[in-house]
């Protein structure tokens, strides 16, 4: 049986390493999770000896098999209790995040199947991320950051990498969803800012806030 903070260590080394393919640094996971690098140690050794990590000395973590089908599956509980949320109970984008930090750790797999099928069998969350399958897999998103557009290039957003309340409360504030065409006017050197036009109105985005929208071209 994997524990909640397990799962919690495997989905943020998924998320850090492509998959759980790539091995990352034990500070880097450290820093997802907001805990000390000496307890991430400690978690990783336990990880390794239940076979789900691959762990070697200042070579960084990777997932085993076992530890990505794991990881995945946490993955697609969050992702789809998040559709679920928006869809069948009203939730804002926003609003989602957190609530399904606590819904992804549910165990029972029917359950999970159920409501996959419930909902349709959706590919993709409500901030564009895609959700795995009964199998742990799922093909990527094929978008590109905005600041790799070309001025005067135009796009679809389709997928929002910073899922925080605060971020997507001030894509609301802005007008800002997925779906939206957005057309890069400007780019600004300086600061790598972007002026922008949406379907409502021109405006200036900042370097911070573009890195995390990505647009279908």
């Amino acid at each position: 049986m994997v524990s909640l903070s397990e799962e919690n260590y495997l989905k943020a080394i998924y998320q850090l390493g492509q998959q759980g393919s790539l091995a990352v640094s034990t500070n880097a996971i450290a820093k997802k999770i907001e805990s000390k690098a000496s307890s991430v140690t400690d978690m990783i050794k336990k990880l390794a000896e239940k076979d789900l990590a691959n762990y070697v000395k200042y070579q960084g973590v990777s997932l085993t098999e076992k530890g990505r089908m794991a990881a995945a599956l946490v993955i697609r509980k969050h992702r789809l209790w998040e559709v679920f949320l928006v869809e069948k109970l009203n939730f804002s984008w926003d609003e989602v995040h957190d609530v399904a930090e606590q819904l992804e750790h549910i165990k029972s797999l029917k359950l999970v199947n159920e409501l996959d099928d419930f909902l349709g069998n959706p590919t993709h969350d409500p901030h564009g991320d895609p959700i795995p399958d009964k199998d742990g897999n799922y093909a990527p998103v094929k978008s590109v950051n905005i600041l790799d557009l070309e001025t005067g290039k135009e796009g679809v957003l389709a997928l929002v990498k910073n899922s925080s309340d605060v971020f997507l409360k001030y894509l609301n504030k802005n007008n800002l969803a997925l779906g939206d065409a957005i057309k890069v006017l400007d780019f600004e050197p300086f600061d790598n800012s972007l002026t922008i036009e949406t379907k409502f109105k021109k405006m200036i985005i900042s370097k911070e806030v573009a890195q995390n929208l990505y647009l279908s071209i």
